[in-house]
């Protein structure tokens, strides 16, 4: 029997890009979601390196939280950092936005490809793409070359429906925690 996801993970990466004119974007949805869970725990960021940083202890077990602040298109560059005490692909959480899926769907996968998401791809082109991702939906324009402008812009649903999102969100993430008890 596998043993449940939360098991293996020591890291947890939101992705976005640094800097406060782009934290309501829909790119920007990882960072918001990572900094929910950090202020469910009183956690205090600390900047270090290429990235903010963070624990927590999630059930007892000691969680890394990471924001890169390399820009979208270079999150990959926090892996070696992780590689250096032993964090692996596999010990890896990915808070993203997902255009495959319609606003309000959150999904929890394994695996797969960057489908696009520059984001994705550094981090597969770093670790490998066996990392567990947590994929907030976003939707998508119905124009593919809309896209670059689309998750660069604030999100058009109302404020309170995106962040009981993010709260949905964070609630999962500590459900697989649960789990593992």
């Amino acid at each position: 029997m596998q043993p449940p996801i939360s098991a293996h993970i020591l890291a947890i990466i939101g992705l976005g890009n640094p800097g406060s004119q782009y934290y309501y974007h829909r790119h920007n949805i990882g960072f918001r979601v990572i900094d929910a869970l950090a202020r469910n725990y009183s956690a205090q960021w600390q900047a270090r390196e290429n990235m903010e940083r963070t624990e927590i202890m999630i059930n007892n077990k000691k969680v890394l939280l990471i924001k890169p602040q390399t820009f979208m298109n270079s999150s990959g560059k926090v892996i070696p950092f992780l590689l250096k005490r032993g964090i692996k692909a596999e010990n890896i959480l990915v808070i993203h936005d997902e255009l495959e899926l319609p606003f309000g769907k959150i999904k929890i996968k394994i695996g797969g490809s960057a489908k696009g998401h520059n984001g994705l791809r550094s981090i597969i082109a770093t670790c490998g793409k066996e990392f567990v991702r947590l994929r907030f939906g976003i939707d998508r324009p119905e124009q593919k070359e809309l896209v670059p402008h689309y998750v660069l812009q604030n999100f058009a649903e109302d404020s309170a429906s995106v962040d009981a999102l993010i709260e949905q969100a964070v609630d999962m993430i500590e459900e697989l925690f649960d789990k593992s008890k």
